[in-house]
């Protein structure tokens, strides 16, 4: 049995498209208007290729003509500086979802499940369809904004799991070798918040290489998963659990995981604004039915009538978790306070290192919950999260780095640890 579940972007389209299926606008959009932070100058070209040729053709044209390439998903693992961006914006405009199992146990038993997505498909969109067919294995990640294609690039994690503990492999189109390759779940480099991808665009952390940034070497053009025949999920986490009122490491349903997920990310903010999805940059890049299921949520968790229009919820306004956890060697971890979180962890070079936590280190630093660089700012650390660095109203990048460096700057007095952005950051240095 084959199932397939195709969305397209309804018909904005104001330039022409190409004979490889591209919309192509020119300096008509911001970065502001694509990222979930909602900061970011204007971009000369903003292409959305809407067939797997048009994805290879746009970045083969930019990078040809040497223009500086950015190739986006969801915008929320992304904070762009105010100024222009002279180069080209590629989205992934293909979101097709295809099974090609079957979606029922076999006589045999086997409860393995093949699931492909194109880079484009709203991760969300993924999470909820493979739960409401009934297969295990990426549950936990519900909520998390952006796209199929970046979560492999990041190794986007949550609540116990990982996207790596669920690829099967990666197609990807090589920028430099000019060819498209399949890549084993076993040769991706996934760690911590990482991927071979996203090493090929870094020379050193928060340090850009010369040749492939903003985008890595290996552009996704799809993801195969593996995932299980199974309406039961573990849950791996103890917020989760109590959550879900269980242990960790009990089975629960999926369908109930991912409530509980999504439930426990609005109360500390770390869902996107749902009102995004109603702008004209945003249209028609998540399924219109998870839109509305989204939009009815943030209505009730903000209180807001049925008929009154959404309101804007600043602490959703954001990059995410804006700083990575610290993985320190075991003689800097021993620096730490006493009861500074330690979790055993791999360094970069493969020796055992000691992970931190970094939303520890900005309380213990003495940055609060909506603290702010001066009580004017419009961008500040999230009311329910000190990990998120927000948007309040109006905020440009600059104000957002500030931001950043006061906390980079607050912590490493306290403790002697640089925190390093979790987010791509392009224009501005945050080292």
């Amino acid at each position: 049995m084959v199932g397939l579940l195709s969305f397209h972007r309804p018909g904005r389209r104001t330039a022409a498209a190409r004979g490889t299926g591209a919309c192509t606008l020119e300096g008509m959009t911001s970065f502001a208007d694509l990222t979930t932070i909602g900061v970011g100058g204007h971009i000369a070209r903003f292409i959305e290729p809407t067939s797997r040729v048009g994805v290879i053709e746009a970045v083969e044209d930019a990078d040809s003509k040497g223009l500086p390439l950015c190739v986006i998903g969801g915008g929320s693992n992304l904070l762009v500086a105010d100024g222009p961006f002279n180069g080209v914006v590629v989205r992934d405009a293909r979101r097709q979802i295809t099974v090609p199992d079957e979606a029922a146990p076999v006589e045999n038993g086997e409860r393995i499940v093949h699931v492909n997505a194109e880079a484009g498909c709203n991760w969300d969109d993924f999470v909820a369809f493979t739960v409401e067919l009934g297969l295990e294995g990426v549950e936990g990640l519900s909520g998390i904004p952006g796209t199929v294609g970046a979560s492999v690039v990041q190794n986007i994690g949550a609540y116990g799991q990982e996207v790596a503990g669920a690829v099967e492999s990666v197609e990807a189109w090589d920028r430099r070798d000019k060819r498209t390759l399949d890549i084993a779940a076993a040769d991706m480099g996934f760690g911590y918040r990482m991927s071979a991808l996203k090493t090929s665009m870094y020379q050193a952390p928060a340090v850009p290489a010369g040749e492939f940034f903003p985008t890595p070497r290996y552009v996704v053009l799809s993801v195969t998963f593996a995932l299980r025949h199974s309406t039961t999920g573990t849950v791996g986490y103890g917020q989760l659990a109590k959550a879900l009122g269980v242990e960790v490491g009990d089975r629960m349903e999926t369908a109930a995981i991912r409530n509980a997920v999504l439930k426990v990310r609005a109360a500390k903010g770390m869902l996107e604004d749902a009102a995004r999805y109603l702008q004209p940059a945003m249209a028609g890049t998540k399924r219109d039915v998870n839109v509305r299921i989204a939009l009815e949520a943030q209505r009730r968790q903000l209180a807001a009538g049925a008929d009154t229009p959404v309101v804007r919820d600043p602490d959703r306004h954001s990059c995410g978790s804006f700083f990575m956890n610290p993985v320190l060697p075991a003689e800097a971890a021993d620096r730490l306070p006493q009861d500074a979180p330690r979790f055993p962890a791999t360094l970069p070079d493969g020796t055992a290192g000691v992970k931190t936590s970094a939303a520890w280190l900005i309380d213990h630093a003495g940055f609060h919950k909506g603290f702010k660089v001066d009580e004017s700012s419009p961008a500040g650390l999230s009311t329910l999260h000190t990990l998120a660095l927000t948007n309040r109203g109006d905020a440009a990048a600059s104000d957002i780095a500030a931001l950043a460096h006061a906390v980079q700057d607050g912590v490493e007095a306290a403790f002697g640890v640089r925190l390093v952005p979790e987010p791509v950051v392009v224009g501005m240095d945050l080292r």
